[in-house]
């Protein structure tokens, strides 16, 4: 379990599909009492308000609760997080848009959100990008692979067919705790969603 005195992981969200990894990551992980701070774009806040029945603001407000807890605006360049020298446990963007993984990897940083993952790449911290598109043409691939390069984790959000989840939220779960590990905020996998070959 990590204290309230232990560095940040920033969430990134971004205006691809996929608003409900975001929203389960972060509840995942003020329930852990990792500490958390988000950033969302404005197209994020459209999907979410399309795709979810708990406004952005609502969740907003709720994860306030948690006195680990806070968020800055899109715009908001003053934030912490837009230093190195903030200290942060890296970076989950989730999910992330092929349009934000373009700015990346080509060192465009107009907004905190990018401006937040550009900073840890250049202080060697652990990014996880969870991109949220289909199908890839050449470019995508390139910039995955840049960013990939540069020691991000990309991690689709792919279906563990082999546990045979029942619905989206069973996918949605199995992503986000991926993504925990990925990010070093857990150590491994909940025993339900490890591979055990029944087959052979």
């Amino acid at each position: 379990m990590t204290t309230h005195s232990s560095p940040p992981l920033v969430v990134g969200v971004t205006g691809a599909s996929g608003s409900i990894i975001a929203r389960e990551l972060v509840d995942a992980l003020l329930e852990q009492e990792t500490p958390v701070v988000v950033v969302a774009s404005n197209a994020a806040r459209m999907v979410w308000q399309e795709e979810l029945d708990e406004s952005y603001n609502a969740a907003i407000a709720r994860w306030t609760e948690y006195p680990h807890f806070s968020a800055y605006g899109i715009t908001d360049l003053f934030a912490p997080i837009a230093s190195g020298t903030f200290p942060t446990a890296g970076m989950i963007v989730a999910p992330a848009s092929m349009n934000s993984i373009a700015s990346l990897a080509h060192g465009l940083t107009p907004n905190l959100l990018l401006r937040a993952a550009d900073v840890t790449i250049k202080e060697n911290r652990r990014l996880t990008l969870i991109p949220r598109e289909t199908p890839l043409h050449s470019i995508h691939l390139e910039n995955l692979l840049t960013l990939s390069r540069l020691g991000a984790t990309i991690l689709p959000p792919e279906p563990p067919f082999y546990l045979k989840p029942l619905d989206i939220a069973g996918v949605v779960r199995f992503v986000v705790q991926r993504a925990m590990v990925a990010a070093g905020v857990t150590d491994r996998l909940p025993d339900d969603m490890q591979y055990r070959d029944h087959e052979r």
